[in-house]
């Protein structure tokens, strides 16, 4: 059974930073892209970061528009963990942020992309 689980989520003044993990368990992990997607009040599920397998040894890295040059997303396959650096942190960036996993090679910001999905953290970040 695949279990996505993540951490590090809270409360933040804006300017600050925090770091999410994701803990997966149940698949292969190197063989996995990994995505993070977040969820505000009233909005749809948006793309924020992705490392996509290419299926030998690289993995690449892409960002959701509105989170370049803030975040950093990261992994350690020993560990089958996935991290999500957040710097600059605005208010704008409060949402839920969830952990996703997808088997599939080009997949990268589309939600349907993702089978396997961990069960959120909140990040609130105050003005």
């Amino acid at each position: 059974q695949v279990q996505l689980v993540e951490s590090g989520g809270g409360l933040v003044q804006a300017g600050g930073s925090l770091r999410l993990s994701c803990v997966a368990s149940g698949l292969t992990f190197s063989r996995y892209g990994m995505g993070w997607f977040r969820q505000a009040p009233g909005k749809e599920r948006e793309f924020v970061a992705a490392l996509r397998w290419d299926g030998g040894s690289a993995y690449y890295a892409y960002y959701g528009d509105s989170v370049k040059g803030r975040f950093l997303i990261s992994r350690d396959n020993a560990k089958n963990t996935v991290y999500l650096q957040m710097n600059s942190l605005k208010p704008e960036d409060t949402a839920v942020y969830y952990c996703a996993a997808t088997i599939l090679r080009t997949a990268v910001a589309g939600p349907n992309e993702y089978g396997y999905w961990g069960q959120g953290t909140q990040v609130t970040v105050s003005s």
